[in-house]
């Protein structure tokens, strides 16, 4: 199970085993108690992400003329929204392509279209479970069935691949900075994507320095404490190979680049179809930061935070609040009509008997 990883031999995972020397029935307790403990958890997860969503649309109802907001989306542009939802449809085979080529260089083979397929069907899970995380899990459960034994690999490449997500966006944030001084006032949002920048800095360093694996051991102990250990290793173990792939790194952080870059008109042409005349340039810097914001699983497919940003941000432009308003909810559309595919494909699977397709041989 630890061949072709790094420090995964048989000694080191029994070294971080948190059940290891335990008797059968004190490992049996052990497990019953942290499993209700993660049950509990989850229960206050989900109250408070109740919680939040509810607060939040609360504020967008008491400040908002929601009756004008209505009145605005009724009239809108259907040829700009349908334009939205085919700009966020022409990235799917990219980045599947993208996936596909970060399996191969840990020896996983399968097909474009079955990864076209899962990134579709993971929009569909993406609306009920927590924003683009719960998409990403729907990802590594269905590629896991296909490869098994590999789920350590498979959970590091789509987290690395959402990790080059983040770095292509702050560096489209970065272009669309440049190009807003001297006509936009959005110096405020700077420090968000400053935030943003010092994170991604570390966790590069983190995940591709050899330096820095002695100071990480420093946290094994408090990791094993919080049952965080087992997991952070099977991450670590499948990123940190990849820093041996720089050609292959450095070409798919560009096309992830160029998709990103593309998906933001998708914003500006769900404003247009609101009847806001801005010219794409304020969006490259509100579209990077949003594909940030909305990661955060605060509410309910990001339900209210993603229109409380728009309204931040597009006031700041002179836009009235209901337009800016109208503008994140048309967006939350096009999100959840390209949720329509991924469900049309796993409703033909079922009525099929399509439960586990065959996986290509691992080479």
């Amino acid at each position: 199970m630890t061949r072709g990883r790094p420090d995964g031999g048989a000694e080191g995972q029994r070294e971080f085993d948190p059940l290891s020397g335990l008797d059968g029935g004190a490992g049996k307790a052990r497990t019953a108690s942290m499993r209700r403990r993660r049950g509990g958890a989850w229960l206050v997860r989900i109250v408070l992400t109740l919680a939040i969503t509810g607060a939040c649309l609360a504020y967008i109802f008491w400040q908002l003329n929601i009756g004008r907001t209505a009145d605005i989306l009724v009239h809108s542009d259907l040829g700009w929204f349908a334009g939205a939802l085919i700009v966020m449809l022409v990235g799917v085979p990219p980045m599947a392509f993208r996936w596909q080529k970060l399996l191969e260089a840990r020896g996983i083979r399968e097909r474009l279209a079955w990864l076209v397929r899962a990134y579709l069907v993971s929009y569909t899970a993406g609306q009920v479970l927590p924003t683009a995380i719960g998409g990403d899990a729907s990802r590594i459960y269905e590629s896991s069935r296909r490869h098994p034994g590999r789920l350590g690999d498979l959970t590091a490449i789509v987290l690395l691949e959402r990790a080059l997500g983040g770095v292509a966006t702050l560096a489209l944030a970065a272009v669309g900075f440049a190009l807003a001084i001297g006509r936009y006032d959005v110096g405020a949002y700077v420090w968000i994507e400053g935030a943003f920048v010092v994170g991604t800095v570390v966790l590069g360093v983190v995940f591709f320095s050899h330096s820095a694996r002695g100071f990480l051991r420093r946290f094994v102990p408090l990791l094993r404490r919080l049952r965080l250990e087992r997991p952070l290793r099977a991450l670590y173990q499948g990123v940190h190979p990849f820093r041996g792939h720089v050609r292959l790194m450095v070409w798919i952080s560009l096309l992830t680049l160029a998709v990103q870059a593309v998906r933001v008109l998708a914003i500006w042409m769900a404003g247009r179809s609101v009847g806001l005349h801005l010219s794409p340039r304020p969006y490259y810097v509100m579209g990077p930061l949003l594909f940030l914001v909305i990661l955060v699983p605060f509410t309910i497919n990001g339900l209210a935070v993603r229109e409380a940003f728009f309204v931040s941000f597009l006031t700041q432009l002179g836009i009235d609040k209901e337009p800016a308003l109208a503008t994140g909810f048309l967006f939350f559309v096009v999100t959840v009509a390209l949720a329509v595919p991924g469900a049309v494909i796993l409703a033909v699977e079922n009525l099929r008997g399509v439960t586990k397709p065959r996986a290509p041989e691992l080479r």
